[in-house]
């Protein structure tokens, strides 16, 4: 049952650890229903929102999820259809876009926001963003985009996803304007004792620096690299930092560099001081790397939130009716994050 101090209700789907759902709860809404299939992303996500989230989206009815006002999703990227370019909503069918389109066609909520990896904009020539506006607007949605970078939001981090939004029969979403703000990572930096855990053995450094070496003679730029507390940002946090830490190290003077700990790669995420990490390292970091920048959420929040509220009380617009639950397996292969 709705909280009656609630302005506006959301579903969270492919939660992951929730990050983008945080900004949503801080301006009244609440949350209705959230999906993860990932075990250990649903301890973290019970231990911080005091829910845990049900399974695989591709096993819920949308008959089964509550009405709702707002819907996210920060669904993965997969291949649609390269045969089936006009086929408009079944162009989704083998990807898990489709189930949110699914979810759209059923509730028509009043407004959505999704987000993705940068490549998903210019994926197979542009053709995988063409076929999710198409949807959209075939849905009765405006739809708007933008590449945005924490960096520019106040977060130490050179991290560029894309952000989606619909807004059912409304006018285009104007998105928050960088700051370009000054950042450092030394204000993510632990210090203690505890950070000995986190530093290089010999051994791994000097593989890290021959490899290093390898790439610069192929003439690439791959391979570790290297940060202190004055660098103005890191590059970007991905979910495979647990293999070796090599994408962001930290300088240690008189030391071999260090990873980051779990609490900085929480940090570089905009994640709040008092957001519980109750999983191993090597989760935290798949967490976190999953997950969203919750500052530039909420930059999208503040502007967004006030134009899902004017469309809340309008009649939903008449629609063409789309199949529903047509189910499929899912195919095709996931781009990196």
């Amino acid at each position: 049952m709705t909280s009656a101090k609630a302005k506006f209700t959301f579903i969270d789907l492919f939660a992951g650890i929730g990050g983008v759902r945080i900004p949503f709860n801080e301006l009244g809404g609440e949350c209705v229903f959230s999906s993860e299939w990932d075990k250990y992303s649903q301890i973290t996500y019970l231990a911080n929102h005091g829910e845990a989230p049900l399974g695989d989206i591709t096993r819920i009815s949308p008959r089964d999820i509550p009405k709702h006002d707002l819907l996210l999703a920060g669904f993965p990227c997969q291949a649609f259809s390269q045969a089936g370019r006009k086929k408009g909503f079944h162009d989704t069918r083998g990807t898990l876009f489709f189930f949110v389109a699914n979810i759209l066609n059923y509730h028509r909520p009043s407004a959505v926001l999704l987000e993705n990896v940068k490549r998903f904009s210019t994926h197979d020539k542009g053709n995988t963003l063409r076929v999710v506006r198409g949807i959209m607007e075939d849905l009765g949605y405006t739809f708007s985009s933008q590449v945005l970078s924490a960096k520019d939001f106040g977060v130490p981090q050179n991290r560029e996803r894309i952000y989606m939004v619909g807004l059912r029969a409304g006018r285009s979403f104007k998105f928050p304007t960088p700051r370009k703000t000054q950042t450092s990572v030394g204000s993510v930096l632990e210090k203690g004792n505890h950070l000995r855990k986190y530093t290089l053995s010999d051994v791994l450094w000097a593989g890290h620096q021959r490899r290093k070496s390898e790439h610069l003679r192929k003439g690439n730029g791959f391979g570790f690299q290297l940060f202190n507390d004055k660098s103005p940002y890191t590059s970007t946090l991905s979910a495979r930092y647990y293999k070796d830490g090599s994408e962001i190290l930290i300088e240690q003077k008189g030391k071999n560099p260090r990873k980051i700990t779990p609490r900085e790669a929480a940090r570089l995420m905009g994640f709040p001081e008092a957001f519980k990490i109750v999983v191993s390292d090597n989760q935290a970091y798949r967490q976190f790397g999953n997950s969203v920048c919750v500052p530039v959420i909420g930059e999208i929040a503040k502007l967004l939130v006030p134009e899902m509220l004017a469309l809340k009380g309008k009649r939903k617009p008449a629609m063409k009716v789309i199949p529903l639950e047509v189910k499929i397996p899912i195919e095709g292969v996931l781009l990196p994050s």
